[in-house]
């Protein structure tokens, strides 16, 4: 398992054949660190993890275009989640993950989706019937993201 934060750069020598992408929840303070967990449950897996959880978040960060910062993470993402074969997108439930919800509606047609979205997220009903709609595999655990590598 090889690990970028963003925003670091996927070396171009990277094994990108098996690669994830960590979407979802990832609102500061509120959203568990779930990723924590993902990299526990791949350890032993030949994969290439993008984690958009940045080491060096500052909140306070204007989050517009004209932020350098700002715009360098939310390219990081895209560009991310357009390079990857897997997105794992979890919606934490004591979260409004309205980014979230954007990318889900931005990858549902790709076939790279598995969404973990447990009982008690605001909008579960209709992340439900978006995967249903677009054949989106959901898993009920985040563990059983191990099942896909």
């Amino acid at each position: 398992m090889n690990v970028i934060y963003a925003p670091n750069e996927v070396p171009e020598n990277a094994d990108t054949d098996s690669c994830l992408f960590l979407a979802g929840s990832i609102e500061m303070g509120t959203a568990e660190e779930w990723q924590t967990r993902i990299l526990v449950y791949l350890a032993d897996k030949n994969v290439l993890i993008l984690n958009p959880r940045r080491l060096d978040w500052d909140s306070s960060w204007e989050q517009k275009i004209e932020n350098q910062k700002f715009r360098e993470q939310v390219e990081w993402e895209l560009n991310g989640l357009d390079m990857v074969d897997k997105i794992l997108m979890y919606f934490d439930p004591k979260t409004k993950a309205p980014i979230s919800l954007l990318e889900l509606g931005l990858y549902a047609h790709t076939k790279k989706l598995i969404v973990c979205c447990p009982d008690g997220f605001w909008k579960k009903g209709n992340v439900d019937i978006v995967c249903v709609k677009y054949n989106i595999p959901q898993i009920k655990h985040l563990s059983e993201i191990r099942d896909y590598f």
